[in-house]
């Protein structure tokens, strides 16, 4: 499986029962502390992985950082990924640095998954459920603080929830059998979805009052945010 249908990640069959899935994703800090940006970028990473249905294993930092920075905030970056990683049971094997003027962080990651097993986003078939595993509004309210209009409260179920693994959906996933699946993290749930109908050949229909939020989104998007 490679880029045709926009999949989260890339599936390689090594064997009849045994395929490698390979993803890379990193971005600018989207929270203050560098710590919790480390363990989101981490979690973001492995979840492309958890969306085919695969089991991350190795990692590989991508970093860019300027040099100008003092080297603790990249060390507390590092080892909030590092904690991340250890939760999830994946080995941080080397990677890259590089200087630049703003930093960004990610990884490249390398899980396994059995031919066959692997869960593509270009199967929604009519009739099927859309099921969200997490709350929307994590956007919207990083950008609310970071221009500091976000209460603490909200602010940190956010980053609760960007936290949190998607392991344990992606395992109940396969254990149930579903026949689509999708990571939604940068182009929103509008955005993956579409991607996942027009990879399948079908349409969706969303009811908001059905949609999940994080508990302050509506009231920030109301003020403007």
């Amino acid at each position: 499986m490679g880029t045709s249908t926009g999949d989260d990640a890339a599936v390689y069959r090594l064997s009849e029962d045994l395929a490698l899935v390979l993803t890379v994703d990193f971005f600018p800090p989207i929270v203050d502390d560098p710590w919790h940006f480390g363990v989101i970028a981490a979690a973001n990473a492995f979840s492309d992985v958890y969306a085919m249905g695969g089991k991350p294993l190795l990692a590989l930092n991508l970093v860019c950082f300027p040099k100008e920075l003092p080297m603790n905030i990249l060390g507390e970056i590092l080892k909030g990924a590092a904690s991340k990683a250890q939760e999830a049971g994946v080995l941080i094997v080397g990677g890259h640095t590089i200087d630049d003027v703003e930093p960004k962080y990610g990884m490249a990651v390398t899980g396994l998954v059995q031919p066959g097993k692997q869960v593509t986003n270009a199967s929604a078939r009519v009739g099927d459920r859309l099921v969200l595993t997490k709350p929307l509004g994590t956007g919207i309210i990083t950008t609310a603080g970071k221009n500091g209009v976000a209460d603490a409260a909200t602010l940190a179920r956010a980053i609760e929830v960007m936290s949190a693994l998607n392991r344990a959906s992606s395992e109940a996933m396969v254990e149930v059998g579903v026949n689509a699946c999708t990571d939604v993290t940068g182009f929103g749930l509008l955005g993956h979805l579409q991607g996942m109908v027009e990879a399948s050949g079908g349409t969706a229909r969303v009811h908001c009052s059905q949609v999940p939020l994080i508990e302050g989104t509506w009231k920030l998007a109301q003020e403007g945010v």
